[in-house]
């Protein structure tokens, strides 16, 4: 069984066509909407998650990107996803502008064969990305809707070494329950509170500093065409239906992003592909193997 967190902030009706297409009875399913949206939208997704037993609506906050407000959605996802049951293993998040590349039966059985495992990107940050360290250097705070930098710095968590990658996982409830409850993960929290872009780096850096987890596999299993876009770098590119043969080969299990305004024909292809599935024998369709694994001790 799975447990799905969305993070909301726009386009209502890409939203529904993202939940119904990876609805199933015996998952949980919470959706935060960013406060910053209005009351409206919010509105919106509540009357329409109202039909839905297994679905839940959190407060909504105010979301702010590179702010740790993200990983407060994110944490408060995944306490109120443990509390809706205890016959869940698999924690997934996605954005309101995500889509699923495979049917729920298909992603099941996928997570059965790698039981255990959690896929999630995971890098050494001092080693692999010394140009970010003044991500958690630096100390920031969240104020008047913005990120504002002041001239403190700090230095990392003692005994702790930093990890990035990016705010998409899949990973277990034991990790979870660790991250929302044991008091460990108190100065993790603490200290990633004043770090630009917490959510790129809190959980990794959770996990490889203690946190109780399976083997890590460094591939979220997610399809995602990252460009540069100034002062940030990297964003990713919006897909279209000239995507389509690209994103239904990947052997990836999603994929973002999406935006219904600028073509939404890639959404009818890839519901049809869901369909195409489950007609077919769903379970005679190839899904790529995780790649890279990087195997750490629990």
């Amino acid at each position: 069984m799975i447990a799905y967190l969305l993070l909301v902030h726009r386009f209502p009706q890409q939203f529904k066509r993202l939940f119904q297409a990876i609805h199933d009875p015996d998952n949980h399913y919470v959706v935060h909407v960013d406060a910053n949206a209005g009351p409206a939208l919010e509105a919106e997704i509540r009357a329409f998650l109202k039909p839905y037993p297994n679905a839940a609506i959190l407060e909504s906050r105010k979301a702010l990107w590179g702010g740790y407000s993200l990983v407060d959605a994110e944490l408060r996802g995944m306490e109120k996803l443990l509390q809706m049951g205890a016959d869940w293993e698999v924690f997934i998040n996605l954005s309101g502008q995500d889509f699923p590349l495979m049917t729920q039966k298909n992603i099941k059985a996928f997570l059965a064969r790698h039981r255990g495992q959690e896929f999630i990107k995971v890098l050494d940050q001092a080693v692999a990305r010394p140009d970010t360290l003044d991500r958690v250097r630096k100390y920031v705070v969240e104020l008047g809707g913005r990120i504002v930098e002041t001239p403190m710095t700090r230095r990392f968590l003692a005994g702790a070494k930093p990890y990035i990658g990016n705010q998409w996982m899949m990973v277990s409830r034991a990790f979870c329950a660790f991250a929302c409850r044991d008091p460990a993960a108190a100065r993790f929290k603490a200290f990633y509170r004043n770090t630009f872009i917490a959510d790129e780096g809190f959980f990794q850096t959770v996990m490889m500093n203690g946190a109780p987890h399976g083997q890590i596999v460094n591939d979220d299993k997610r399809m995602i065409d990252w460009i540069p876009d100034g002062h940030i770098k990297l964003r990713p590119r919006t897909f279209t239906a000239q995507d389509a043969a690209a994103l239904i080969a990947s052997g990836d299990l999603f994929a973002r992003k999406f935006d219904a305004e600028v073509d939404g024909k890639i959404l009818d292809v890839l519901e049809a592909h869901l369909l195409a599935q489950e007609a077919a024998n769903a379970d005679e369709i190839p899904l790529a193997e995780p790649r890279d694994a990087l195997l750490v001790g629990a």
